[in-house]
């Protein structure tokens, strides 16, 4: 399959007018998984926002962040993942870990800190700023302005 995208001058003598197109090959599957890939990363980037906001609601075990990080985004999340990142942000003080007993066990409960209250309004802030414009286009909603 060949996308085909009109070239208004000859590409090595821009004086002289080519009134053909030009021919890039294009692959079906390069494209969805180049999306895949774009999803990923950008869940990468805000799974730790996202933790921070599910913390904010009330606290949970890691078990629970998984699987509600799993309700939320629609992919996989295994507790390598998502274990990590609450001990970085419990290392970085936006989180808070502490042991309950549950029954014969003991769980380990996260909440966030007031540390994390403010940076998670910071992200608020910066998400209501110019990029809602983008945010809303993406998410097919009618920017009011």
């Amino acid at each position: 399959m060949f996308i085909h995208f009109p070239i208004t001058s000859h590409p090595e003598n821009p004086g002289v007018k080519n009134k053909s197109f030009h021919a890039i090959p294009f692959n079906w599957f390069e494209l969805m998984e180049a999306g895949r890939t774009l999803i990923h990363f950008t869940l990468r980037s805000l799974n730790r926002i996202i933790i921070l906001s599910l913390l904010s609601r009330a606290p949970l075990s890691g078990y629970r962040v998984t699987k509600e990080m799993r309700r939320i985004t629609g992919r996989k999340y295994n507790v390598g993942v998502i274990y990590p990142i609450l001990y970085q942000l419990e290392g970085d003080g936006l989180i808070l870990g502490e042991w309950v007993e549950r029954g014969r066990r003991k769980i380990k409960k996260y909440s966030i800190t007031e540390k994390g209250r403010s940076l998670l309004q910071e992200v608020r802030e910066f998400f209501k700023g110019p990029i809602r414009e983008i945010l809303l286009d993406l998410l097919g909603s009618e920017s009011s302005e």
